[in-house]
């Protein structure tokens, strides 16, 4: 059963990180015609093109793709009760569903911030995906990159970033148990 459980709960996670994406590119304002942009706005877009017929954005913040992500938080807590659990409790699942959607995000900055650091070490030239990822992260590392002093080359601030993503998520499951 707890491989049908990780199935399950990885095909959830992989999708909510998708429009989780879509969110913080839109946020970031991340090049709309680069290949990973356009991925991920092609994947979304079934589902959240219909949300905002019925929710507006707000302020720069696509709030279609938030509540979507909600949605799919939610849905992955459910369908979890619902089969493993023997039993579905509303309160539970939405609770839950705001722990996921939490937890999701940070993992998302966890790995683009991995994928960023790697594809710096080997990248031979411009890459769209290092590109989008640049344009992501600068905005978080900047600010460490004013206070950490340069270190002969070596940028340790996304060591810094990942410290701090690991310690909120820590924290934040603490709070929550």
């Amino acid at each position: 059963m707890n491989a049908f459980k990780f199935l399950i709960e990885i095909a959830f996670d992989l999708f909510l990180m998708v429009v989780l994406l879509r969110f913080w590119l839109q946020l970031a304002k991340a090049d709309f015609y680069n290949p990973l942009s356009q991925f991920v706005i092609k994947a979304t877009s079934p589902l959240v093109n219909p949300l905002r017929k019925i929710i507006p954005g707000f302020g720069g913040f696509d709030l279609a793709s938030l509540v979507l992500a909600f949605i799919i938080a939610f849905a992955k807590i459910s369908t979890v009760m619902l089969l493993f659990f023997n039993g579905w409790d509303p309160v539970n699942a939405l609770v839950g569903g705001v722990i996921t959607l939490f937890k999701e995000a940070l993992n998302l900055v966890f790995w683009v911030l991995i994928i960023r650091a790697i594809l710096s070490w080997v990248s031979q030239g411009h890459n769209p995906i290092e590109a989008v990822f640049h344009q992501l992260t600068e905005p978080m590392l900047r600010p460490i990159r004013k206070i950490l002093p340069p270190l002969g080359g070596l940028d340790l601030s996304i060591l810094v970033l990942i410290v701090a993503l690991q310690f909120l998520q820590i924290l934040f499951m603490d709070l929550f148990r």
